[in-house]
């Protein structure tokens, strides 16, 4: 039997960073890019992006460059963002607000089609074409509608709570931005979003200026 290829996380997180370009690039009608075009536009060698696309087969042609429309669809299949993922989001406050209307999710391929709140003043209301359920309804609402990716914007205090509840009814990967660890089954897929970090890494760049060269990602 043949043995699936290990693919590093660094080369996983970079695939979105060329399928986003490329949506611009259809955008502008720009129909081939070289990966050096490619790679002025986005801060990555060319060399690195040519070893990345080479971890799943043949792309582009030599001398030519890629074909925007078939390189974009071919990560689309990579990413597995053809599945148009259901994403249920727990915490309408002002970021939960943000992300139930960012209309690029749609493109990316995942569809917000659960959102849900504690706070009866939001609970009811309509937000990016939704209706806000109460968290107490989280789990079976998950089940009814296959919900699969789950995301917590809630305080830190009951983030593990949402979760767990999400594990329930039936997610199988949680995006969250509360500032905690959370501890949940090894089959469910976990990642933080915490802007403290992000901000704080800044911080130390911009006080030991004089002593690291820029950074950029």
């Amino acid at each position: 039997m043949r043995q699936r290829k290990v693919i590093s996380d660094a080369v996983i997180e970079r695939l979105p960073l060329y399928y986003r370009d490329l949506l611009l690039l259809q955008d502008a009608g720009i129909d081939i890019i070289s990966s050096e075009k490619l790679g002025e536009r986005l801060g990555i060698t060319p060399e690195q992006i040519r070893k990345d696309l080479t971890c799943f087969g043949a792309f582009g042609k030599k001398g030519v460059g890629y074909y925007v429309n078939e390189l974009s669809q071919q990560i689309v299949e990579i990413i597995g963002l053809q599945q148009h993922w259901k994403v249920g989001i727990a915490g309408i406050g002002h970021l939960g607000w943000a992300l139930a209307n960012y209309k690029t999710f749609g493109r990316l391929g995942f569809r917000t089609t659960g959102l849900f709140d504690v706070d009866h003043r939001i609970i009811g209301q309509s937000v990016g074409g939704i209706i806000v359920t109460p968290i107490s309804e989280m789990e079976e609402t998950i089940r009814q509608t296959e919900i699969q990716i789950g995301i917590i914007t809630t305080p830190a205090s009951v983030a593990q709570q949402v979760a767990d509840q999400m594990v329930a009814g039936g997610v199988r990967g949680i995006l969250s931005f509360a500032p905690i660890r959370l501890n949940l089954p090894s089959h469910i897929f976990v990642f933080r979003e915490d802007l403290s970090i992000g901000l704080s890494r800044i911080s130390y760049y911009l006080t030991n200026k004089s002593e690291t060269a820029a950074v950029t990602e």
